[in-house]
């Protein structure tokens, strides 16, 4: 899966991924990390997530990271803001007030552009990379993060045989490898619902599952 595949999905209007209400369990499960008000949160693949501002809502200093750039300017369009623009490095940089995205590659991030961020919110990233992308990933954030870094974590579980993803399928086990050098990792929930995405049942699966972690490095 190339950079070329997630900025075409977005030119083509490809987009189901993307959800317009904030996420519930982001509501019901952000207390769980005890933040101080003005933590800095890291949103991997953000895409143009209404996420990012319910984030900013909560006085925290929000850092997206997004690889197609479409994706950055409607984010800033639909919300009405004017971003001030910048080049850092490898990235086009977008900031208003505590909110900036940095568009350009994930693995290009350094450790040292991440040297204050003190939490992770993760629907979308892990869930969007194939199994050889996502060990890479994980390996990469792990590199970067400053210690005792949080993750809240959403995944889905279905057969993987059932549906070619994206969104692909990550088991609780696959989590427990993939981050099994961390301090902690705790299942917060664990819902079925099939029932409630008929377009995932029409894709063929018997099965679906959400799962939401706490991740603590």
């Amino acid at each position: 899966m190339k950079d070329d595949y997630w900025i075409n999905r977005w030119e083509q209007g490809e987009i189901g991924f993307h959800q317009t209400d904030i996420n519930p369990y982001l509501r019901q499960f952000w207390q769980e990390l005890k933040l101080a008000a003005d933590a800095s949160v890291l949103v991997p693949l953000c895409g143009k997530s209404s996420d990012m501002l319910w984030l900013r809502e909560q006085s925290h200093r929000v850092l997206g990271v997004e690889l197609s750039a479409l994706a950055v300017r409607t984010f800033f369009v639909e919300h009405m803001l004017t971003p001030v623009h910048s080049q850092y490095e490898r990235f086009q940089c977008y900031k208003v007030d505590d909110l900036s995205i940095m568009q350009g590659n994930l693995f290009d991030l350094r450790k040292e552009e991440l040297a204050s961020v003190n939490a992770v919110y993760d629907r979308a990233a892990l869930v969007a990379l194939p199994p050889e992308i996502r060990i890479r990933y994980v390996s990469h954030l792990l590199r970067i993060l400053p210690a005792q870094t949080q993750i809240l974590l959403i995944t889905l579980d279905y057969p993987h045989t059932e549906m070619a993803g994206p969104p692909f399928s990550v088991s609780p086990d696959e989590v427990e490898a993939l981050y099994r050098d961390c301090t902690e990792i705790r299942v917060l929930v664990q819902v079925d619902v099939l029932e409630e995405n008929p377009r995932f049942k029409q894709r063929g699966l018997s099965r679906l599952r959400e799962n939401v972690f706490l991740i603590t490095l």
